[in-house]
């Protein structure tokens, strides 16, 4: 992300609205779990902010997760911003890292059942690789690819992996600090000259609450 063109960017990042999963803190990874009402109502407050960040989105490109919960998110917010839903590209780089085995779990329940293992992961948890999963620098490779790519002013709709390889390859966030990253399901993630913050608007600002 060198060239000046790139520097010069604005990305706008957003997790996915809250599932059942989320709420029950099981592992999701490529799990295609549906948004719950508090998600559904999380990507609303999104849309809201973005509509005011963006109240002419006509030079900017919109790209989401092919998972379920992230077209889902995507098209609440694009409604909310008054554009058509289905107006946006989806891409499988940005889908969630793989959990593996796993996969609907939750940290408690693999910490039983796989001591040894969880073990191994809490020590090094960027470059652990569940079975059948993938680790952080794996997710690095996809979505570098990705952002690569990009030519204008981008939303992307992704996930928690995913935002937070993001803030790894676009801001001088450490690679070790990555998977301690809190990353929230209603605000949106604004990346532009290597500088990242966190926005939020009140649903009430539009009269909605």
């Amino acid at each position: 992300m060198d060239t000046d063109e790139q520097t010069h960017r604005t990305l706008y990042l957003i997790r996915h609205g809250e599932t059942d999963w989320n709420a029950k803190r099981l592992l999701q990874g490529r799990r295609d779990i549906p948004l719950n009402a508090v998600g559904k109502g999380q990507a609303a407050v999104s849309g809201t902010c973005l509509k005011w960040l963006l109240p002419d989105a006509s030079n900017t490109d919109f790209i989401a997760s092919p998972l379920g919960r992230t077209r889902e998110t995507m098209e609440i917010i694009r409604q909310r911003m008054g554009l058509d839903a289905g107006g946006y590209q989806t891409d499988e780089r940005l889908v969630e890292i793989n959990f593996g085995e796993w996969e609907g779990l939750d940290w408690q329940q693999i910490a039983e059942r796989q001591p040894e293992r969880y073990a191994a992961r809490q020590a090094d948890p960027l470059n652990f690789m569940p079975t059948e999963g993938e680790n952080y620098p794996h997710v690095f490779e996809r979505v570098g690819s990705l952002l690569g790519s990009l030519q204008r002013d981008t939303v992307l709709v992704a996930h928690a992996g995913v935002l937070r390889s993001c803030l790894a390859l676009l801001t001088d966030v450490r690679d070790d600090e990555v998977p301690l990253l809190e990353i929230p399901q209603d605000q949106v993630l604004m990346v532009r000259d290597g500088q990242f913050a966190w926005m939020r608007v009140s649903t009430a600002l539009d009269g909605s609450r």
